[in-house]
């Protein structure tokens, strides 16, 4: 499974880790997500090629910038 690493800006709390991991794991074919706050790194796994820009909606709609890929 493919796996995209995101660097986004805004994170600062457990909330944040949490409000991202719910809004981007519920998008079709996204399997996994995990936050780094300290390096304000997401990233997203899946079981096909993901749109980067349907990623980045849901993370500014949720109040944080995907600034591009790491």
């Amino acid at each position: 499974m493919p796996a995209i690493t995101y660097a986004v800006s805004g994170m600062s709390c457990g909330h944040c880790k949490a409000t991202l991991t719910k809004v981007i794991g519920e998008l079709d074919g996204v399997s996994g997500v995990e936050v780094d706050l300290d390096s304000g790194h997401v990233t997203v796994t899946g079981a096909a090629e993901l749109d980067d820009g349907v990623i980045a909606e849901v993370v500014d709609e949720a109040g944080y910038e995907l600034t591009g890929r790491v």
